[in-house]
């Protein structure tokens, strides 16, 4: 008798368990760049800006909905913003010393901690897809240049020519040799409870041929951990490697019992202005809980969670 009792609470425990993962909040954070002065940000950037964030998140949202995993919702959005010229992704990246565009991207599952990622890469419409591809269909994290363009040509993915990436803003910055941090991210927390997070950028404007930003740097600028946080960084990414920024975040909840806010807040007001390091990041919690902070003047994100109702910020409230 005490056996089958035993069994009967181990069974209301499962089904408990199952309702409650059933029923895990679904949410979607969006991050399209910091460091932009609010007296250069013109009316029409603006409202493209929105827009496009606003789309973008509609899109994963939409996947989350549907009780697709928090990787589609993440790939997805971040699709959509590499396809818009107003971010610094994909198309609209900047251009290095040499006029030429290099995109970075990595994408991580919470889940399992894989992880891919794609360094310099040139004509591949969606480095977030390649570095989706890396983590799939290889057995490697991270691929450089020519190799990364081989597997993407192995998988069919869509390339575009190098002009398709290069809009007249880009081309009017590097003369003017002005920083931009425009680089986008997402982080997501699906129906299952699994979140994910991804990164994609051209990097800073002037930059040397062949340097490499925290973007595709696991641990640096993407980090995703079930249970703990979901992360994508931007700002000034040599800060964020030396700091590893993004697995700090998911190390001080971890060993530290800090808070999402909490842990991201002390990061990105504290520790990286003492070293001189600007940026800021979109973080998420397994709760869904929500934290974005920055130490610029601007920083282009947007949001939704459970409730449906999508918010686009740009400057603080």
């Amino acid at each position: 008798m005490r056996a089958c009792v035993h069994r009967i609470v181990l069974l209301l425990l499962l089904l408990t368990s199952l309702s409650a993962a059933a029923e895990a909040p679904i949410a979607l954070v969006l991050h399209g760049g910091t460091g932009g002065k609010r007296a250069e940000l013109t009316a029409e950037r603006e409202k493209d800006a929105r827009a496009t964030l606003e789309r973008a998140l509609k899109t994963g949202y939409a996947l989350l909905r549907k009780g697709r995993s928090s990787l589609d919702a993440v790939e997805a959005a971040i699709m959509v913003l590499e396809d818009a010229r107003v971010f610094n992704a994909g198309r609209g990246s900047v251009l290095n010393a040499d006029g030429a565009v290099e995109m970075d991207a990595s994408i991580m599952d919470g889940a399992t901690r894989q992880a891919g990622a794609v360094g310099s890469v040139k004509t591949v419409r969606n480095p977030i897809r390649l570095a989706r591809l890396v983590m799939t269909k290889t057995p490697h994290v991270f691929l450089i240049s020519d190799g990364a363009e081989a597997l993407a040509r192995q998988h069919g993915l869509r390339f575009e020519s190098p002009e398709w990436f290069i809009t007249p803003a880009q081309q009017m910055r590097l003369q003017q040799a002005k920083e931009k941090h425009g680089t986008v991210g997402a982080v997501a927390l699906d129906k299952n409870g699994h979140l994910a997070a991804g990164t994609s950028t051209g990097g800073l404007v002037n930059k040397l041929h062949g340097r490499i930003g925290d973007s595709p740097i696991i641990g640096a600028g993407t980090y995703a951990e079930d249970g703990v946080c979901a992360v994508s960084c931007t700002g000034q990414g040599e800060f964020f490697i030396r700091n590893v920024v993004a697995y700090d975040v998911a190390a001080r909840m971890k060993h530290g019992n800090s808070d999402l806010v909490t842990a991201t807040c002390a990061l990105i007001h504290n520790q990286l202005p003492a070293q001189g390091g600007r940026g800021g990041l979109i973080a998420l919690d397994a709760q869904g809980n929500i934290s974005a902070p920055f130490n610029t003047e601007s920083m282009f994100r947007a949001w939704i969670t459970a409730d449906g109702k999508a918010h686009v910020a740009i400057f603080e409230p």
